[in-house]
Order: structure tokens, then sequence, then C-alpha cells
């Protein structure tokens, strides 16, 4: 049997401090209403008590003496409660709340002689209706101070969990990439008012958030320079590689040096993306044309699947960079035969291979991992999924049942 599945907002700090307030507002008032209604109502029984023992005793003294008995005051009444009628025939004397005629009534009796019972009967209605009226104000009192209780308290509850509401949104903003927002909660900024916990995890936040922007900024321009350093050596390399007569040494150095150009221009491809500020070209074009582009400039042997061809308005470039990359992901690591299946807005690129590894279906393209022996830094997802992103697109991976991997893109 599996457990009755609670709605989302009965997990929140505002339901569970609700439930709290009302649980300790509900018991206090219970303890004090208990309090109350039993101290005046040991006072008033008390009173009712003293005053029918006090006619008891006066009633036996006029039975004693052959008198005639006050009102109330009778030999074995019909309306005395049996459990104090025993009382009295066992020889002792007592009280007891009963009803006579339809009232409530304090009882007080006592043996008489031939085992018979003498009993006093007092009005207790107003007793009664005194601690009746007692216990109706204890309940609408403390109903009033609950609600009372509850509007302040969810007020100032409220308050808190919106603070914390905007926190959270504030590392989620900065967990998406964002790494300009802040917080900015008041009370860090103003030192006389009251800082609260709130408060404290807010300036944390905004701490970690400008250190960790700072950390980005500096490995950002650190890679930027480096590879633009590279670029002109590099090129002068290409050039002298170019000049080298034939043979099986030449093309290892231009291929090797062909590799490291590639590499410097993914850094700084990565470099400008990281930047965030990257601007679109937008033209409208038409996917069937733009796949089919991406597969004949590879040079490889994909096959081009169009199911149902639509006009997007894109950047052609950045489209034709993400499409490419996946498809040279798909042979480098994959296994033939390769496609791309064209659908309306979605694109998708497969294989037959062995699939994404485990690390990137859980956490996205890592740079400079790879698994498994492949070839390469790892950086081609990583720049399709980063040109994806600016273009507005969504790009995911997955693993194909009878095998393969799947990488679909969808544009909006």
């Amino acid at each position: 049997m599996t457990g009755l599945a609670l709605p989302r907002w009965a997990g929140t700090l505002a339901f569970k401090s609700a439930v709290f307030i009302t649980v300790m507002c509900c018991a206090l008032a219970a303890l004090l209403g208990v309090l109350v209604h039993v101290s005046v109502t040991d006072r008033t029984v008390g009173q009712a008590r003293e005053l029918a023992l006090s006619r008891l005793r006066t009633a036996t003294s006029q039975y004693e003496a052959g008198d005639s008995l006050l009102h109330g005051a009778g030999v074995n009444p019909a309306s005395l409660p049996v459990p104090l009628w025993r009382l009295a025939v066992d020889g002792d004397r007592g009280t007891m709340v009963g009803k006579r005629r339809g009232r409530p009534t304090m009882w007080a009796a006592g043996p008489a002689d031939g085992g018979r019972v003498l009993a006093v009967a007092v009005d207790y209605s107003q007793g009664a209706d005194t601690i009746a009226g007692l216990d109706r104000a204890i309940v609408w009192s403390s109903a009033l101070a609950i609600g009372a209780t509850l509007l302040f308290g969810a007020f100032a509850v409220t308050r808190v969990t919106r603070r914390l509401h905007g926190t959270a949104q504030v590392a989620r903003r900065i967990s998406a990439g964002d790494l300009d927002a802040r917080v900015d909660d008041p009370r860090t900024k103003d030192a006389s008012r009251p800082q609260d916990e709130v408060a404290a995890v807010a300036a944390a936040l905004d701490t970690m958030a400008s250190s960790l922007q700072g950390k980005l900024l500096t490995e950002q321009r650190f890679t930027a320079d480096v590879a633009h350093e590279l670029r002109t050596p590099l090129t002068g390399l290409h050039a002298a590689a170019e000049l080298l007569p034939p043979g099986r040494p030449t093309e290892l150095v231009r291929d090797r040096v062909a590799a490291l150009r590639t590499l410097t221009e993914d850094l700084l491809e990565i470099s400008r993306l990281d930047t965030r500020r990257e601007k679109l070209e937008l033209g409208t074009e038409q996917l069937g044309a733009v796949a089919a582009r991406v597969v004949q400039a590879s040079g490889t042997d994909t096959e081009v699947v169009v199911v149902r061809d639509e006009w997007v308005e894109t950047d052609r470039r950045r489209l034709e960079r993400v499409l490419g990359n996946l498809v040279a992901n798909a042979h480098r690591h994959g296994r033939g035969p390769v496609v791309v299946t064209v659908d309306g807005e979605v694109v998708t690129v497969r294989d037959h291979g062995d699939g994404y590894p485990g690390y990137l279906l859980e956490h996205g393209p890592q740079r400079f991992r790879t698994e498994g022996g492949a070839t390469g830094h790892g950086l081609g997802l990583t720049i399709a999924l980063g040109q994806a992103e600016v273009l507005g697109a969504r790009l995911e991976f997955a693993n194909v049942g009878d095998g393969g991997a799947l990488a679909t893109l969808t544009l909006r």
C-alpha cells in the first residue's frame, strides 16, 4: 500500500507555520479554558454545597425537634439521586448535583430515624447558567484569539517566506547562468536595521554570486587570451607546414596543426558564448535545406529524412554549427548509419553506436571530458548546447532503447 500523497503546498513553510501556530493556540486556549472552567465551577459548586449543607443541618434540627421542615426539605424525596440516597442510608452526609422538576438542583442528604433519608434541595439553576455562560465565553474568546493570532502569524510568516522565495528565485537564476542576479535585501545594506536569518542567507548568496562571477570572468578572460595568443603562432605554423615536402611526417604535422587550430577556434567560440552577449542575425530558413547543406559540408555518409519541412526564423550560421557538431559527434563517437530527421520545428540526429555516456545524460556535456578512450576534447556538444541556447532552442540528449544516441533540437 502506498501512503496518501499530500499536495505540494502542504510542505511549504507557510503551511507548516500555520499548522504549528494553530495547534499551539488551540492547546493554550484549551489549557486556559480548562483552568478557568475548573476554578469557577469549583467556586460555584462549593458555594451551593455549603448552602445545601447549612440548610440540611437546619432541617435536621427541625426534624429532630418535630417542627415543620423548611421549604425544599423532605424525607425520602422521589427526585433524590440514587447514589446520594445510598450514602445517606449508610449513615453519611453528602451533596450531589441532580434534577428536581427539570431544573438543576444541589441536593444535600443525611440519615434520619427508621432508615429514612432527610434531604434538602437547593436551586442550582443560576450556578449552572453561570458555568454554561462562562464556557460559551471561553469558546468564543478562544476562537477570536486563535483567529487573530493566525492572521498576525500568517502575515508575519508570509513576509518571511516571500523573502525566502525571492532568495530562492535569485539562486535559480544564478544556477541558470545569470551571474548578475542579486537578492539586494535592504536589511543587508542598512546596519542600523535588525539582521535576521533571511538577510544573512541573502547576503551570503550575494557574496557567493559575486565571488563566482569574478572567478568565472577571470577564467573566461584567461581562455580568450590563451586562444588569441595561440592564433598567431598557429597561423605561422600552419603556413610553415604547407611548405614541407610531401610525406608521412608532413601529414602528421599538418594533422596536428589542424587539430590545434580547431581547438583554438573552439575555445574562442566557448569564451564568446560564456559572455552571454552573442547577438543573433535572424533570417528565414528552410530546415530541410539547412540539414542537407550541413550533411553535404560534413562530407560524411549521413542520411537526411524530411518528414515535414518547416520555414523558421533563426540564425543560419549558429543553426548550422549546432547540426554540424551533432553530426560530427555521431560519426566520431557512434556508429552508422547516422540519420538526420526533420519533422516540423524538431530536428533529430541519431547514430547506432553505444549511446551517450551516463554523465552526459545526467549533467549535460562537460568540457574536456570524454569516456571510453574516445578522441576529441569534449567541446563539440558543449558548443552545440551553447549555440542552441543563444538560438532560444532546446537541445536534449537521450539513448535509444534498441541502441544508439539521439540528439533532439527543438526550435521555438
